[in-house]
């Protein structure tokens, strides 16, 4: 097995456990005060492991502007999805919750196959079906 798929296997597992985790710690607050406290640790992680395990100092003397607009961007956008994640987290069930934002997935290969020009498979496309007619069935009043 190629090692990015055992990364993205450890990742879902990791995802999975996240939100349960987050809604029993959320118990007693509002959403945007979990998300700053779940935030400040997982800044403090990937800092630690960027900056001690990573060697991103050299790294980031090698950077281009254009590399740091598009992860600020990138930054942008996962805080937006965070904050409305958590927020749909503290009012709705969890189980709902995390299967309609894992279908972003359909926008991420949309996205992918337009501006990354990744290729478009009869694979790729069924497996996007399923994710959206999931979602459709969650949403389905």
């Amino acid at each position: 097995m190629e090692k990015w798929i055992i990364y993205a296997i450890i990742s879902m597992v990791f995802a999975g456990i996240t939100s349960v985790l987050a809604k029993f710690g959320m118990k007693n607050l509002n959403s945007d005060t979990a998300l700053a406290i779940r935030t400040s640790i997982v800044f403090s992680i990937i800092i630690a492991n960027a900056f001690l395990f990573r060697n991103a100092f050299t790294e980031i003397q090698g950077t281009t502007l254009k590399n740091i607009f598009f992860l600020a961007l990138s930054g942008i956008t996962t805080s937006l999805s965070w904050i409305f994640y958590y927020r749909a987290m503290k009012e709705g069930q969890v189980s709902y919750v995390a299967s309609i934002d894992k279908a972003s997935i359909v926008i991420t290969l949309i996205l992918s196959f337009v501006l990354l020009k990744e290729p478009v498979t009869a694979k790729v496309l069924l497996g996007a079906g399923f994710i959206l007619t999931g979602m459709v069935i969650l949403i389905w009043k």
